[in-house]
């Protein structure tokens, strides 16, 4: 039984809690989620760092050793990538994120990112005699009916890059600030923790994602199974009864992450108080309002680059009605609409 040394153990592993000494089996899986052990063959100049468990960003070399799990991309400024068909050791795959998911990359955004880094496969990552594969550690299960009545207070975008992250921080910072008890989930994506670290960083006490649900990418996931996992991350949340779930969707509304399907559904939709919607400009800030009133989930707040300056704020409030919000000169004027939500709420209840 081969044992191999490994240099950097990828934030999508995280659950499993990988040693860097792990015994390798040649008997190999084109799963999604499969553990492998991987080598790099070649040096990269952008997009050549992998995320850690704890987070920290570590630059790849020719060489390194790293701990990866198999899945799939569908980025619009980034990779396009699918699992192997099959797979033996010494094959070339591609790393797809810098949160370690790998598979075979069909197309690239050469300008943001480079080429595909390389990396050929030692061996997949047993334990027990059994080959590692993420789904082993998940910390919740899929849900097809969600009892839990907890707000969420949801950030939808155009696409990646489009200010989610951004606006989701100052919210929880506002809304922490003011004493409420915020979770926090990213409900689909590629798997990586940076989102999740800095919803922590300002007050959310517990973050989830899929891949705590054993899922390495939501791309490509049937529509049903993607809202059981994002209903089984709002039950999971729910159990310590915070005051709301601040959720972020990875990519955007129209892409192939399962978003769409999701914001349709009526059990999560009931509960929703608060949908920011983040635009890198008018045109997309119109088609999001759009897309989403058509779904039965209109936006309550337009973010994201579009309101970087007063000529995008007065186009959306023109075309679309709703107030605007810039999360690099924040006001609180969108804190009425949510406290008058919540009193209500309160209210019913009582």
């Amino acid at each position: 039984m081969t044992k191999i040394q490994i240099d950097k153990i990828s934030s999508v592993t995280k659950n499993l809690g990988l040693s860097h000494e792990e015994k390798l089996t040649d008997t190999l899986s084109c799963e999604m989620g499969t553990v492998l052990a991987v080598q790099v063959l070649e040096d990269k100049n952008v997009y050549n760092e992998l995320e850690l468990p704890s987070g920290r960003m570590s630059k790849l070399k020719k060489g390194d050793i790293l701990a990866v799990a198999l899945g799939q991309r569908m980025a619009l400024m980034g990779f396009v990538g699918m699992l192997p068909k099959s797979l033996k050791v010494d094959d070339v795959i591609h790393l797809l994120n810098f949160g370690g998911v790998a598979g075979v990359c069909t197309s690239a955004n050469v300008q943001e990112v480079g080429e595909p880094l390389r990396v050929r496969v030692l061996g997949g990552i047993q334990r027990k005699g059994k080959l590692l594969n993420i789904n082993q550690a998940a910390l919740f299960k899929p849900v097809t009916n969600m009892k839990s009545t907890t707000p969420l207070i949801i950030t939808t975008g155009t696409s990646m890059d489009s200010g989610k992250t951004t606006v989701a921080i100052e919210i929880v910072k506002t809304l922490t600030r003011m004493g409420m008890k915020l979770a926090g989930a990213k409900l689909t994506g590629v798997g990586a923790q940076r989102d999740l670290f800095k919803m922590e960083d300002y007050g959310v006490y517990e973050g989830v994602s899929f891949v705590d649900c054993g899922i390495t990418s939501t791309a490509n996931i049937k529509a049903d199974e993607m809202v059981a996992v994002a209903k089984g991350a709002i039950e999971h949340l729910s159990k310590s009864s915070p005051d709301a779930i601040m959720i972020e969707f990875g990519d955007g509304l129209m892409g192939k992450y399962g978003v769409a399907a999701i914001l349709q559904d009526p059990q999560i939709q009931k509960n929703v108080k608060f949908h920011i919607g983040c635009a890198r400009d008018p045109v997309g800030a119109i088609g999001l309002a759009e897309g989403c009133a058509k779904i039965g989930l209109p936006l309550d707040v337009v973010s994201g680059p579009v309101t970087d300056n007063q000529v995008g704020q007065d186009i959306v409030k023109e075309r679309l009605g709703v107030m605007t919000y810039n999360a690099f000169k924040p006001s609180n004027e969108w804190l009425d609409l949510v406290m008058a939500r919540w009193a209500l709420e309160y209210q019913d209840a009582a």
